[in-house]
């Protein structure tokens, strides 16, 4: 836990910073949760360079257990906001699981995920994995390498299971999408089965991200998605290889968000618009000077009070290289994005993205047109807060007007063939026809009847 700065410290930090014009404040004590992971960076940033002290925020950063636990915090008021999952908030506000109107002025990062095999699955894997000049792996490696490992397992009697982090995260539809590119079915969610194991040739199920590696290790899971870092704990320990990270799977693909509830954004506009502003801050300083201020951010979040991991594991993936297999490092600059290509604007589209995924898989059991798409990303997606924070810190020179994208309508132009594992370009004003043009997973009007696809 993290407990508000006071006396002499916070006087040093309210005059050692650009001075910041405050906002007349509804609310000044907040308690903003988070889980254990590297992408929790702007908070800690926002926390201990002083731009929330900056907005008159007197801020405490608690971690919570888990996402579900995360939510329910912000629900039911414990938290004034959080880290989240992106497909939190578009899972809430449409009802999948918890029903409660979540709202994002902020998204949090862009890439930071990874997709880790144990060691014994990667020795299966690697005669089907191409080789470079110099005899290592070449990148990006396709789940068709995966593809004859699950054959032999099933071919045993052996269900082949991997880890994800939740239902509705980013974790879950990444790996579902390596999978299905690799021509193996990650299994459906129908609304009388929420396993998501409907017809599945992997067996995904739900691991908090900092159990990832012992659970590897027990041999309960084979392998598992997760954020860092935790595939980076995998390699220092010795007990799992990471096969591919998120960057090479879909290039500069939206992760996190910051949640808060939509009652909260109303009746607490000026607070919400301070908190964005003390976070777009901490996301420029993350990435500012070609990434110049990371190693500071590595001893940050290296604390037990923030991700509690060994700098050397987080550096690992934070400071522009990533690590697939020891003494295999290659260089990642765009591994963590915080603030770069827009990285902090909440694009509908990258929530539009997360709602084909849904609808991919079951979650969003009946077809739906493309407005719907559309209006419920407006319902969740807040770029008319982010836009007015950011023209805050710019009036206030703490931010440079040229890093906003002030003309946009809230969609960035479409994804191109060559930036996505499987060659198939996202556009999200078109989530219908986007649907359609991916080999597996639910199309037009079908829907999971049973254990099988009907329509």
């Amino acid at each position: 836990m993290k407990t508000p700065l006071t006396g002499a410290v916070l006087a040093a930090l309210l005059t050692s910073t650009a001075a910041a014009e405050m906002l007349e404040l509804e609310k000044d004590e907040l308690t903003l949760g988070f889980i254990k992971l590297t992408d929790m960076a702007p908070l800690a940033v926002a926390y201990e360079q002083g731009y929330f002290l900056d907005e008159g925020l007197f801020v405490t950063l608690e971690a919570q257990a888990n996402w579900k636990v995360l939510l329910d915090g912000v629900i039911d008021g414990t938290l004034d906001g959080a880290h989240m999952l992106a497909g939190q908030p578009l899972a809430a506000t449409i009802g999948y699981g918890t029903e409660a109107h979540i709202v994002t002025p902020f998204s949090m990062d862009l890439n930071g995920n990874g997709i880790t095999v144990s060691n014994e699955v990667w020795e299966a894997m690697k005669p089907n994995i191409p080789t470079t000049a110099d005899g290592l792996p070449q990148h990006p490696i396709s789940a068709e390498a995966l593809a004859p490992v699950v054959e032999t397992y099933r071919a045993e009697g052996r269900a082949f299971n991997m880890g994800m982090v939740f239902p509705v995260s980013t974790h879950n539809y990444e790996l579902r999408y390596w999978l299905a590119a690799g021509g193996l079915n990650p299994g459906y969610y129908s609304p009388d089965n929420i396993t998501g194991q409907i017809g599945a040739d992997v067996y995904l199920s739900v691991t908090p991200p900092p159990q990832m590696p012992a659970t590897l290790e027990a041999g309960t899971i084979h392998g598992y998605s997760v954020g860092e870092p935790w595939n980076q704990q995998a390699v220092f320990k010795g007990i799992g290889v990471p096969v591919i990270t998120d960057y090479e799977l879909w290039k500069n693909n939206p992760e996190k968000v910051f949640g808060i509830t939509a009652e909260f954004a109303e009746q607490y506009p000026n607070t919400t618009l301070a908190l964005t502003k003390a976070l777009i801050r901490a996301a420029i300083w993350l990435d500012e000077n070609d990434n110049a201020n990371r190693m500071e951010a590595v001893e940050i979040l290296s604390r037990s009070e923030y991700v509690g991991a060994d700098a050397e594991v987080i550096a690992n993936s934070m400071t522009g290289t990533f690590e697939y297999e020891k003494g295999d490092t290659r260089d990642v600059p765009d591994f963590n994005v915080f603030f770069r290509y827009n990285a902090t604007y909440p694009f509908y589209s990258d929530a539009i993205w997360y709602l084909t995924q849904m609808r991919r898989w079951g979650q969003i059991a009946e077809a739906r047109p493309d407005s719907w798409y559309d209006d419920v990303a407006r319902s969740v997606y807040r770029p008319d807060i982010y836009l007015q924070a950011a023209r805050l810190l710019v009036d206030e020179e703490l931010a440079n007007a040229p890093d906003f994208p002030w003309d946009s309508d809230g969609y960035k132009a479409p994804t191109p063939p060559e930036d996505i594992i499987d060659g198939v370009p996202y556009d999200g004003r078109q989530p219908n026809a986007y649907l359609d043009s991916l080999p597996i997973g639910l199309k037009g009007d079908q829907r999971v009847v049973g254990s099988e696809v009907q329509g």
